[in-house]
């Protein structure tokens, strides 16, 4: 991945623990900046504006209880899945993997499949999602049940077990495969939710796992056989031949990719990442050279009770993404509007964003837009998650929320004052709110305000 161009130093974290946690996705990837990208720790810069709930999102439980309070009541809203269940799941596997993160470097890994024998591709193919509601979206997903199988996560280079390299071969599927999941126990839970991945629901470990025949993704075939092929290179290669980001993500994730002593199993959250930043770090690379984009441009698009603003402003690469939260939405359960964000400049960043994996499926969609333009610009990204964004379904809303505002037809600007009044008329939040929260959004009106005296 090449990434962050002419960086060539970055301080590695001191703490010890940290560091080895990490040391997995370096050599993965041996590309020292996706390490920061994807810290598993995920340092977090506190703000006294912004509540623990938008920090912590269910996964670090900074409020100090046993259990997410937003959680649980996530799931007091949702009914459990209207199929019966048994000890044994018949049915066609999207395909659709799950890889997770407790226990690690033991984890759980498993195909999800539900019993249905019909064509099931949709269900794990989130960029044909974008217009469904929150309640399709639930009822697809709450049809997948998880399979559990414990392995070290060193398995695909060390030496894979039966279960274990019949999910990775799922990995390399491009269509649904008959699959029959005998479990040890009836599957338990309704659904899991998070902001980082796709729901899905009841889970129970595998006794056996049998897969029918299935299709092939040839270029994520061709990097599995390939054992000398770098991750990296791998990904990227599968993403210029038109792979989808998911499938790419999917094989990912069960250490298709990569030299063949340093390929692993990467939990589900961190592989939706570290494929984001791959991706989006590469494209990025190209972006810093090309010429600037002609005047100001305004895209916009509505989704899942989000709206999508996306500024393109004539300078060099620099980029941001600002979400405002409204009261009872999913994860600001308060009674005000908490707006906030990120940032990074020319070069890229160093650390891992607070805001989590939406940074980095934004900046995807940001850098992929402008690669196609084949031009540069300095990107201010905004979101509004109105009260009907009431549960998580992970990252891609953000990616393909995102892709459709940059796939409409841009309203276009000659000078950054009328730019800000078109998307004062668009946003609910006011105008001083968004750029009391905007880098870029300030370093423009400070850039303005000094050309004046240019004569």
């Amino acid at each position: 991945m090449a990434d962050l161009a002419e960086v060539d130093r970055v301080r590695r974290p001191q703490n010890p623990v940290i560091r080895r946690t990490n040391q997995w996705l370096q050599k993965l990837v041996e590309d020292k900046h996706v390490l920061y990208d994807t810290n598993v720790a995920e340092r977090i810069r506190f703000s006294t504006k912004v509540p623990q709930c938008l920090f912590c999102r269910g996964t670090k439980m900074l409020c100090g209880k046993s259990a997410c309070p937003v959680l649980v009541h996530f799931y007091s809203i949702v009914q459990a899945p209207s199929f019966a269940l048994d000890l044994s799941v018949e049915g066609s596997c999207p395909p659709e993997i799950f890889v997770g993160r407790f226990g690690y470097p033991k984890v759980f890994v498993g195909p999800m499949v539900p019993p249905l024998t019909s064509d099931t591709s949709l269900l794990s193919t989130p960029e044909l999602w974008f217009g469904k509601s929150i309640r399709e979206v639930i009822d697809m997903r709450s049809q997948l049940v998880r399979g559990k199988h414990l392995v070290n996560i060193h398995a695909p280079a060390k030496g894979i077990d039966r279960i274990s390299g019949m999910v990775q071969e799922l990995g390399l599927a491009s269509a649904p495969s008959d699959s029959e999941m005998i479990l040890t126990k009836k599957p338990t839970g309704t659904l899991t939710f998070s902001d980082n991945f796709l729901p899905f629901g009841p889970s129970a470990p595998i006794k056996n796992l049998e897969i029918g025949d299935y299709k092939v993704v040839k270029p994520i075939e061709k990097a599995f056989y390939d054992t000398d092929m770098k991750a990296e290179e791998g990904v990227l290669n599968a993403y210029r031949e038109g792979v989808r980001f998911s499938a790419i993500q999917r094989a990912f994730s069960v250490g298709v990719f990569g030299e063949s002593k340093r390929r692993r199993f990467v939990p589900t959250r961190w592989s939706i990442t570290a494929v984001d930043s791959i991706i989006s770090n590469s494209l990025m690379r190209g972006v810093r050279k090309n010429p600037l984009t002609d005047g100001y441009q305004v895209y916009e698009a509505d989704n899942l009770s989000n709206r999508y603003l996306v500024l393109m402003m004539p300078d060099a690469w620099r980029y941001e993404w600002i979400e405002a939260w409204y009261p009872k939405t999913a994860w600001n359960p308060g009674a005000q509007t908490v707006i906030y964000g990120d940032h990074e400049a020319f070069h890229g960043r160093t650390t891992y964003s607070d805001m989590g994996g939406c940074y980095y499926s934004v900046r995807l969609a940001a850098a992929e837009k402008l690669n196609q333009l084949r031009r540069q610009a300095a990107v201010v990204a905004l979101r509004e998650a109105y009260p009907g964004y009431m549960l998580p379904v992970g990252v891609w809303h953000a990616r393909e929320g995102v892709r459709a505002a940059l796939r409409s037809t841009p309203r276009k600007f000659s000078n950054l004052k009328d730019t800000l009044y078109y998307i004062s008329t668009r946003l609910k939040t006011p105008l001083d709110t968004w750029i009391e929260a905007s880098a870029l959004l300030q370093q423009a009106l400070l850039q303005t305000k000094l050309s004046s005296f240019v004569r």
